[in-house]
């Protein structure tokens, strides 16, 4: 039990907080912790340049963000330099590569291998990516397809000289998490796994948040992802407390490193949430219980 509440309290300390940019975003950053390592993601209704203003943005107020790259959205190589040029301008050397939700690519590259392979042909100052997985599937790609991928990364990484990990969709069922990610472990997949969680999230912010993305993202999220999105929509908002714990006495065996925290832009709860967690206090689920 002592191991499991250690594993438990170093999965929830080693918590990266996703941002997404959005108008909302300005009045909850004040509630980040000091020096916060964030992931600002890549809006398929905004730019990259807009993901890269808000780098700027939370590195001026002194946290550690770590900007998304959509493979689709990427212009051309020029536009690829570019992004990289104004990344290394910032004193950073992290991304998070995806492949991006945009219908058709804008330019030459139309999948996070497509520019990882072009990586290696341009000047950058990178010394870690993360890259996506899926546990639970994805509604448009096979299993097959998304573990022959996972370990392309892995092996495109490995021959670049560049540290990597691996962090998942959002995710709901311990069960899926741990077959998915023992098998891949089997197969020789070695990167860290960060696990991707809903944050504390009030459905009412849930649902301007998907206002906001755009009726199109919002309806190819929905169609994805629609029992997500049923769990969130629970009166009282998501409490990923259950799921924490469930995965932490396994996280040491399977290299779970920490926390991807999908956060909506309601960072105070979620902040919040660890806290509590953090402090050993009863959950929003458990006092409900006892009611």
């Amino acid at each position: 039990m002592l191991k499991d509440a250690s594993e438990l309290r170093r999965l929830l300390q080693h918590a990266q907080w996703e941002l997404i940019p959005l108008r909302n975003l300005a009045e909850q950053l004040p509630h980040l912790p000091p020096q916060s390592p964030v992931s600002v993601t890549a809006s398929a209704s905004k730019t990259l340049e807009d993901t890269l203003d808000l780098t700027a943005e939370l590195c001026a107020l002194g946290h550690r963000p770590v900007p998304h790259v959509a493979a689709r959205m990427v212009a051309s190589r020029d536009h690829l330099e570019e992004l990289l040029g104004r990344i290394e301008s910032m004193g950073l050397s992290e991304i998070f590569l995806v492949g991006g939700d945009v219908t058709s690519p804008a330019g030459p590259f139309d999948s996070a291998v497509g520019l990882l392979e072009a990586l290696r042909e341009v000047n950058h100052s990178l010394t870690h990516i993360g890259v996506t997985s899926y546990p639970e599937g994805h509604a448009l790609i096979t299993d097959a397809v998304l573990h022959e991928a996972l370990h392309v990364k892995q092996v495109l990484l490995a021959e670049a000289g560049i540290e990597g990990h691996a962090a998942t969709q959002m995710c709901f069922h311990p069960k899926a998490i741990l077959v998915w990610l023992a098998a891949e472990r089997d197969s020789g997949f070695t990167l860290p796994v960060h696990l991707g969680i809903p944050g504390a999230v009030d459905p009412a912010r849930l649902l301007r948040i998907g206002t906001r993305l755009g009726v199109g993202a919002s309806l190819r999220y929905l169609r994805k992802n629609t029992g997500a999105v049923a769990r969130m929509l629970r009166p009282g908002g998501y409490d990923p407390s259950g799921l924490v714990d469930q995965i932490a006495p396994h996280a040491e065996r399977l290299a779970i490193a920490g926390l991807h925290v999908f956060t909506f832009n309601a960072i105070a709860d979620t902040v919040a949430w660890r806290e509590t967690a953090l402090n050993g206090m009863p959950s929003r689920r458990k006092r409900a219980k006892g009611r």
